[in-house]
């Protein structure tokens, strides 16, 4: 629980990617709560840039961002970062908003929504930029730099011999106006660049606390203006909180040590900046990072395998951050209602793949218990079976949503993924299995025999009858009539017959839920290979 400081005292400097850069962080402190509790009037971004696909990590993001202006009635904005024109891949930009749409995050404002804040793509925002980057020039907090390629590439190998880290040396910081107009007429190749300040103020970040990063220290005034005429993230990323009255600024952990920055970027406009919150890593359950190169960590991974977003969403949230209750399965709407910022912990969230296979299991089971979902799943379900078996089932009893809905139901629970229905362990639910006499006769010398007394007492139940208890009992009367055969080798006998496999659910399951058509039906193909085997080895006998 949060006590009357806002949480318990935590040091960023223990963290080492933080502790060699001047960053400084004492407690959370009682203002943070508050400001959350005064918050009004609340607008919150998710910029993602289309350079690749939906990482959890992004997701995480959108959904805290979502979550957040949704339990404050504010307004959730997607905004498209595509200033770094070399790393642009396309059809990303709109993989990254279905992937939105599919989690059910839908902004109010976007590109492709109305909105009075537009344009929302910056690569439609050029002018605004350069608009802004021409004023902070015209108030001394920014300069045209015309240092080439070369030369900071020695700087960078200099610092490398000294094993520094590499820094801008700010040398056309000293240019006079005069210099800088000669070589504007020139021609000469340039960029603009900002004046950091020094000792640089502390800032108070709603997750990290009171947090100051002496970033003049440690770094070359950041280019804002690109050579190609496109801003960078640092300066793109400020006017447009700004101009589009961003309130909040959650993102992830990595642009904490950026903040400072954007802080006197804010400084030299004399704009007042949002409140930020940097929201901790996804890490894997051991701690290591999440890598790019495990395939997993992308959304639209788990979308292809069949996972709920609900699942997904449940999953990225459990790991200690946001909710007073990690352990509760819920809804997007159950998490609107719940969800505090104040509750969002510093230290890296660790992902328990496991429990993502229970989230899903949950939310599959909620959703078959209702209506429409019920039909969405049947409908799947169908589709998954004619994909993987072809249309050999077409007009088949098997794709009736009557018998697909009774695999469901004898199922749920036991399955994560629906298409672990179709497959080799379920294929049995679908088809008749291939079994050959020698691999029944290894079971068993007494199948023949066997297997008819189970048909008839099969067959002399009223389909009412035909209950998984009823077969259960009709089951252990024939194995105490046949007392040469053990249970256990009849089950295994039974379940080869229905299923061309040795494991599986209980034989008395697998009866059930095939129906007693189907099953008498795969005992009478098993007696007819037994009597076709039996009548082969009397003609080579003769």
């Amino acid at each position: 629980m949060i006590n009357s400081f806002g949480g318990t005292m935590r040091l960023l400097l223990k963290i080492p990617q933080y502790s060699s850069l001047g960053l400084h962080h004492s407690v959370r402190g009682v203002c943070c709560s508050r400001a959350l509790l005064s918050c009004s009037d609340v607008r919150v971004r998710f910029a993602p840039s289309p350079t690749g696909m939906l990482h959890l990590g992004g997701l995480r993001t959108a959904l805290y961002n979502y979550l957040f202006a949704k339990a404050h009635n504010g307004s959730f904005i997607i905004r498209i970062e595509d200033t770094d024109r070399t790393r642009l891949v396309p059809g990303s930009e709109e993989s990254l908003e279905e992937m939105l749409r599919w989690a059910g995050l839908e902004p109010d404002e976007g590109p492709t929504k109305s909105g009075k804040f537009g344009p929302y793509r910056q690569s439609e925002r050029v002018h605004i930029y350069k608009e802004k980057t021409q004023e902070l020039i015209e108030r001394g907090s920014a300069y045209y730099c015309f240092c080439t390629p070369h030369r900071l590439e020695l700087l960078r190998k200099e610092a490398a011999r000294r094993k520094e880290v590499p820094r801008y040396d700010n040398r056309c910081r000293q240019l006079s106006q005069e210099e800088c107009r000669r070589r504007l007429e020139d021609g000469v190749p340039h960029v603009v660049r900002f004046k950091l300040e020094e000792n640089a103020q502390p800032f108070t970040d709603l997750v990290f606390g009171i947090t100051r990063h002496d970033v003049a220290s440690v770094e070359g005034d950041p280019v804002i203006m690109k050579g190609d005429g496109f801003p960078t993230y640092h300066l793109a990323n400020v006017v447009d909180d700004h101009l589009m009255q961003i309130s909040h600024v959650l993102r992830g952990q990595e642009w904490l040590i950026s903040t400072g920055k954007h802080l006197m970027l804010y400084r030299a406009f004399g704009w007042t900046p949002p409140q930020f919150a940097h929201l901790p890593l996804l890490v894997n359950k051991d701690g290591t990072k999440l890598s790019k190169r495990q395939g997993d960590i992308f959304a639209n991974h788990f979308r292809e395998k069949g996972y709920l977003p609900q699942a997904v969403l449940n999953f990225i949230t459990f790991c200690g951050a946001g909710f007073h209750d990690n352990r509760k399965v819920r809804t997007l709407e159950d998490m609107v209602a719940e969800f505090s910022l104040a509750r969002v912990v510093e230290h890296p969230a660790r992902l328990d793949w496991d429990r993502l296979q229970e989230f899903q299991r949950e939310h599959l089971a909620r959703l078959f218990g209702t209506h429409h979902g019920q039909t969405q799943i049947v409908q799947n379900l169908r589709e998954l079976i004619v994909q993987q078996y072809g249309e050999r089932f077409s007009g088949s009893s098997i794709l009736l949503d009557e018998y697909i809905l009774k695999v469901l139901e004898t199922r749920m629970g036991h399955f994560t993924l629906l298409s672990d229905l179709v497959s080799p362990d379920f294929q049995y639910l679908w088809g008749q299995p291939d079994i050959t006499v020698q691999e029944l006769s290894m079971i068993t010398c007494h199948a023949s025999s066997v297997l008819r007394t189970v048909h008839k007492a099969l067959q002399d139940m009223s389909t009412n009858q035909f209950t998984l208890e009823e077969v259960g009992i009709k089951l252990r009367d024939v194995s105490k009539t046949h007392k040469a055969v053990k249970y256990s080798t009849l089950m295994k006998m039974l379940r080869f017959v229905l299923s061309g496999r040795q494991v599986g659910p209980s034989v008395a399951e697998m009866m059930t839920t095939l129906g007693q058509t189907e099953t008498l039906k795969r005992l009478i193909n098993a007696l007819s290979l037994l009597d076709n085997g039996t009548k082969t080895k009397d003609t080579e006998r003769r």
